[in-house]
């Protein structure tokens, strides 16, 4: 067995800095790299971010378009067929946001709306935050229940 102690980086995966500035006999003295004058040469040099050398950027080139909705809300969709894998495996009959979580099926900040691919097999209570049309007819007609939580507020 190797000791622990004796280990080390792979040959030729640390490299050492390049010291400019340091003198003539460096290689990176005098201008530091930096050849000649020039605007790239100066002390303090830092072009902003899409600056094209004046001409005008593509940023600036191209059209504006679109628009984000500052009010959409943002769902992540469960369909039924999950539900019922789901209930299959745990032999839950009331699937709330909590078993969702335990079973990986949403985040803990997420907000889920149950949709319609797949069937159930049998009555199951459904409670999420939203509900498709054919979602929530699907679990009713097999005698389930759908109920919304609101836990937002």
């Amino acid at each position: 067995m190797e000791d622990l102690s004796k280990l080390k980086p792979a040959n030729g995966a640390v490299k050492k800095n390049k010291r400019i500035g340091r003198g003539q006999g460096s290689g990176y003295g005098g201008t530091s790299g930096k050849g000649h004058k020039g605007q790239k040469a100066d002390t303090g040099y830092n072009r902003r971010r899409g600056f094209e050398g004046g001409q005008t950027p593509l940023v600036r080139r191209l059209p504006k378009f679109g628009f984000t909705n500052p009010t959409r809300v943002e769902y992540k969709g469960i369909n039924l067929d999950a539900i019922q894998a789901m209930a299959d495996k745990t032999g839950l009959k009331v699937v709330d946001l909590e078993a969702l979580r335990k079973n990986g099926l949403v985040s803990r900040n997420d907000l889920v709306k149950i949709l319609g691919r797949g069937a159930l097999k049998g009555a199951i209570e459904v409670k999420a935050h939203a509900f498709s049309a054919t979602a929530k007819a699907a679990i009713e007609a097999q005698g389930g229940k759908t109920e919304i939580v609101d836990t937002r507020g």
